[in-house]
């Protein structure tokens, strides 16, 4: 059922006998927003979001946008919702922390940022929590674009190159959280993907770097072109296992591709295969395997990549946004 939603949801054609279900989402939604009130908060926050369900590349933009603070001496510090962990309650995290309590994406971000991290699913209690440290001075909310409680100074969507808006319908009859009338006044930045022809005024554009694959054990780190021409299997556990598998496909290797839930827990079984070849996930699906004896297992090592002319306007645009909360 998840995968012909899927399909329905990014063709030209809404799931009619759900557009009633869509209307009462679009007034559910538009009476939260207008209903609730932010928190305060000591220090300004920057929100990376979507409006469409599914991945769009938020991640690894934020760690690009928290390494570009930083370079221009800010203290961020990072808020994420921990999907597929324990996040009832605000939870700090470590570059170790156990992704079942605190998600798999909490744990990339705390790994891969290098700023601190704090995962719960009310994110103004988790910004409530970051700022306890005193080591921040700027928070960056990775997804939140819809929790209304947590105050913004700025905001930034980032859509898929390939899937766009999909069928422009609203959940359950189409992928969007919002319409796309949500889109005025953000900045907007489009995740570059092969074959992608996706456009909207103004957006920026993010590539993503995956020509490096990491081993799961011992970290030895190879050309993904290295592969090219073998046969391996791959395993996602990704809001567009489609545009993973596609990757691999792109650099050359020949792929049997298992796509799984998006944050769903992994088991040994689900990485396991009755051969010797080679198998390839996410880097957010890898910290769900630590310590497990993984030898012929390999991580895509995906990193954004901005064109300096379109990394010059983001950070002109958050820069101005910080300065008027100062």
């Amino acid at each position: 059922m998840s995968a012909w939603l899927l399909r329905r949801w990014y063709s030209s054609h809404p799931v009619w006998f759900l557009i009633p279900l869509a209307w009462v989402f679009w007034l559910l939604s538009g009476l939260r927003r207008a209903l609730l009130e932010p928190a305060s908060l000591s220090a300004p926050v920057i929100v990376v979001g979507n409006i469409t369900v599914g991945g769009t590349g938020k991640t690894p933009f934020v760690i690009w946008l928290a390494a570009e603070l930083r370079k221009r001496g800010r203290k961020p510090g990072i808020v994420t919702r921990g999907y597929g962990g324990d996040s009832s309650m605000p939870q700090r995290v470590q570059a170790d922390s156990d992704p079942k309590r605190v998600g798999d994406e909490a744990v990339l971000l705390a790994r891969r940022s290098g700023a601190p991290v704090v995962a719960g699913r009310d994110r103004a209690a988790a910004a409530g929590l970051l700022l306890q440290s005193g080591q921040v001075d700027v928070i960056l909310s990775d997804d939140g674009l819809q929790h209304y409680r947590l105050p913004r100074c700025h905001e930034i969507v980032l859509l898929d190159g390939s899937r766009g808006l999909g069928n422009g319908w609203l959940l359950p009859a189409g992928p969007l959280r919002e319409t796309e009338a949500r889109l005025d006044g953000t900045q907007v930045i489009i995740k570059q993907v092969p074959g992608g022809r996706f456009t909207w005024p103004d957006a920026l554009r993010m590539g993503l770097k995956t020509d490096t694959v990491v081993s799961l054990q011992g970290g030895e780190r190879r050309p993904l072109a290295s592969f090219a021409g073998q046969s391996v299997h791959a395993v996602a556990a990704i809001g567009n296992p489609a545009q993973f598998f596609a990757t691999l496909e792109t650099a050359g290797l020949k792929v049997d591709g298992r796509a799984l839930p998006d944050h769903a827990a992994l088991d040994p079984v689900d990485i396991s295969f009755d051969d010797e070849l080679p198998v390839f996930m996410t880097e957010k699906d890898a910290v769900k395997c630590a310590g497990w004896d993984l030898r012929r297992h390999w991580y895509v090592d995906a990193t954004a990549v901005i064109a300096d002319a379109d990394a010059a306007r983001i950070m002109q645009n958050v820069e101005r946004a910080l300065s008027a909360q100062s």
